[in-house]
């Protein structure tokens, strides 16, 4: 989870201004035994699709930073959270721009780039 610093400081942004937040746990993957680490995945996997579903999850809101070199780069959980969140009926904000190889899906579901900016939300939400 190479952007958690930045997940958390959005975070704390957020609750600053009254949003619930939920960020993902995180995990000492070498402390994990490499025979648990797909059952622990699926757990974490299934804990962020039920917070997802709460009838109060208003967004989710992605930071999708550059990752070995790659603009706006979003993962195979990232993507299958936000597949969830559109099956839901969620808001879904993605913190910098449409990753490109997903452009067709994400834009397809309505997916709102913010640029950077957070005030995005606030405005949306009003």
């Amino acid at each position: 989870m190479s952007f958690y610093d930045k997940m958390s400081d959005t975070a704390n942004q957020l609750m600053e201004t009254g949003y619930r937040t939920v960020l993902p746990e995180k995990v000492d993957w070498s402390a994990v035994p490499a025979a648990n680490i797909n059952e622990r995945k699926k757990e974490l996997s299934i804990g962020y699709f039920n917070e997802i579903a709460m009838e109060d999850t208003y967004a989710v809101l992605v930071v999708n930073e550059m990752k070995r070199g790659i603009a706006n780069y979003i993962g195979a959980s990232t993507f299958a959270e936000i597949a969830i969140a559109f099956y839901f009926g969620k808001k879904i904000y993605l913190l910098n721009e449409i990753y490109d190889p997903y452009n067709d899906e994400l834009s397809a579901w309505g997916v709102i780039p913010l640029h950077r900016k957070l005030s995005g939300i606030y405005e949306a939400a009003q």
